[in-house]
C-alpha cells in the first residue's frame, strides 16, 4: 500500500489515489492484496447477481463513515470504516450483494445517463468526487462540480428510493442464497444502522442517508430471509479472505502499537503479516523485514506478501532488495497493475539508466491494465522524463490531473503534450481525450 498524498503523513503508506479536487481530496485505498481478497469474497455473489466478476471491481473510498455505493455498473465503493466495523465475510458479502443488486437492477444506469466522459480518466474522477461528496453530505468534496446543486443532485442521483431498496433487498437475499452465504447477514448489517433515522442529518452516516432504512424495510428483509432460513456453515475460504483483507486495512489505518500488542501470540499468516505492517509503521525495518521473510518461508508462493515485502524495503531504503522483491512478485503474478506498479516505483529508485527504461515497461504494463492509479501515472511521468519524453511526460501528468478532478491543470499538460507528440498517434488522441472531458 502506498500515499499520494503525503500530507497524510502516516509513518508507513497506503495506497490512496485521489479523485477529486485538491481542496478537499476523495481517496481511493489501493492495494492489491486488499483488491484481491475483496474480489475473492465478492465473486460468488457478483455471479450469482449475473454479472461478471472480472468486469465489476470492489474499491475502497478512505472514509471512516459508513457507506457503501455504486456510481456505474463496473465499480462498488465500501467505505474503509464499513469494513472495520462488520465481523463477519458474510455480512461484507451482503452489502456486496445489496450494491449489486442496484447494479444488475438498472438503479444507477438511469441516472448517469448524462453524465458524459464517464469512461476516461476525468470522466471517472468527476463522477467519483460527485458521488462520495453527495453520499457524505458534503458538497466541498467534489468543488465547483457540485457548487449550488448538492441536494438536488443528491435526491437525483444517489438517494435511493424505498422502492428501489426494497427491490434490493429482495434481490440480494436471492443471490445470498445462489451463493451460499446466510441471509441472516443481511439483517445483522441492518442492526449497525439501527435508529440512524431518529438522528439529525449531520449526525447520520452516509448509509443512512443514501439507504433509507424504515423499520418497514427492516421487517421486510426480516420476512425474506426468515422464509429462506439456511442453517449456519463454516466456509473457511470466505473467512480466511474477510480476515486478510481487513487485517491488512487494520494493520495500515490502527495504531501500530494496538495492532503488536493484538497479534503478540499470534503466529497465523495474517498475525505475521499485521505484524510486520506495524513494525514497518514504528520504523522498526529489522523487525518488520524479519516477519516478512519468516511468513515468505513458509509461503514462497504469494505474490501479495512478496508486494509487501518489496514496499518495506523500499521504503526503507533498500531499492536493490525491494527490485528483488518486486520481480518475484512480478513471476507470480505478472498480470497484477499495483504490483507491476510497486516494481516500477522500486526499478526508479535504483536511478539508473537501466532501471528507468524497465521502469517504464512496468509502468506502461500497469497503466495498460488499470488506468486509474494516479500514483502509477505520477511514476510514469517521472519515468517517461527520466528516459527523454518529455511529450509523454506531459501525457502521463495530465491524464493525473484528470484523475484527481484538476482539470484546469489537466488541460495544461494536455496541451502542452499535444504540441510535442505526433499530431494522429494514439498518444496524442489520448491527449485529445483529457481535453474534450476536461472541457
Amino acid at each position: 500500500m502506498r500515499l499520494s498524498i503525503l500530507s497524510l503523513c502516516l509513518s508507513a503508506c497506503l495506497a490512496f489515489t485521489s479523485l477529486a479536487m485538491p481542496a478537499n481530496a476523495v481517496n481511493l485505498i489501493r492495494d492489491a492484496d486488499i483488491e484481491h481478497s475483496l474480489d475473492q469474497l465478492a465473486a460468488p455473489i457478483l455471479r450469482a447477481a449475473g454479472l461478471n466478476p472480472n468486469n465489476v471491481r470492489i474499491l475502497i473510498v478512505n472514509d471512516s463513515g459508513l457507506n457503501a455505493f455504486v456510481i456505474n455498473g463496473r465499480a462498488i465503493f465500501i467505505h474503509s470504516g464499513l469494513i472495520q466495523r462488520v465481523t463477519s465475510a458474510a455480512q461484507l458479502q451482503s452489502i456486496i450483494a445489496h450494491e449489486a443488486a442496484h447494479i444488475s437492477n438498472g438503479h444507477i444506469s438511469r441516472r448517469l445517463t448524462n453524465l458524459r466522459g464517464a469512461n476516461t480518466a476525468a470522466g471517472f474522477g468527476i463522477a467519483l468526487a460527485l458521488a462520495v461528496a453527495l453520499a457524505s453530505d458534503n458538497a466541498g468534496a467534489a468543488g465547483g462540480i457540485a457548487a449550488g446543486a448538492a441536494s438536488s443532485a443528491r435526491r437525483q442521483f444517489f438517494s435511493h428510493t424505498r422502492a428501489e431498496e426494497s427491490a434490493a433487498d429482495q434481490s440480494s437475499i436471492r443471490f445470498m442464497l445462489r451463493a451460499g452465504v446466510d441471509p441472516a447477514a443481511a439483517i445483522e448489517v441492518l442492526e449497525i444502522f439501527r435508529g440512524q433515522e431518529a438522528l439529525s442529518v449531520s449526525r447520520q452516516d452516509p448509509y443512512a442517508r443514501t439507504h433509507p432504512l424504515t423499520n418497514d424495510r427492516i421487517r421486510a428483509l426480516r420476512g425474506l430471509a426468515a422464509a429462506n432460513p439456511r442453517a449456519a456453515e463454516v466456509n473457511a475460504n470466505a473467512d480466511f479472505w474477510f480476515a486478510r483483507a481487513q487485517g491488512k486495512l487494520s494493520a495500515f489505518v490502527q495504531n501500530p502499537g494496538w495492532t503488536i500488542r493484538r497479534t503478540r501470540n499470534d503466529n497465523s499468516p495474517i498475525g505475521v503479516m499485521r505484524r510486520a505492517v506495524a513494525y514497518h509503521r514504528q520504523a522498526d525495518a529489522n523487525r518488520a523485514i524479519g516477519e516478512m521473510q519468516s511468513l515468505l518461508a513458509q509461503y514462497p508462493n504469494d505474490a501479495y506478501w512478496y508486494e509487501l515485502y518489496g514496499q518495506i524495503l523500499l521504503e526503507s531504503r533498500q531499492p536493490g532488495p525491494a527490485v528483488q522483491a518486486y520481480q518475484n512478485a512480478v513471476s507470480l503474478n505478472g498480470n497484477e497493475p499495483l504490483i507491476l506498479a510497486g516494481y516500477g516505483r522500486a526499478l526508479l529508485a535504483l536511478d539508473t539508466a537501466d532501471g528507468n527504461s524497465r521502469a517504464v515497461r512496468a509502468l506502461e504494463r500497469s497503466r495498460a491494465l488499470d488506468g486509474q492509479s494516479s500514483s502509477t501515472l505520477r511514476d510514469l511521468g517521472q519515468a517517461y522524463a527520466r528516459t527523454g519524453q518529455p511529450g509523454l511526460a506531459s501525457l502521463a501528468t495530465a491524464e493525473r490531473y484528470a484523475l484527481q478532478g484538476r482539470l484546469d491543470d489537466a488541460i495544461v499538460h494536455a496541451r502542452r503534450a499535444a504540441d510535442r507528440l505526433p499530431r494522429g498517434s494514439a498518444p496524442w488522441q489520448r491527449a485529445q481525450d483529457v481535453l474534450s472531458a476536461a472541457q
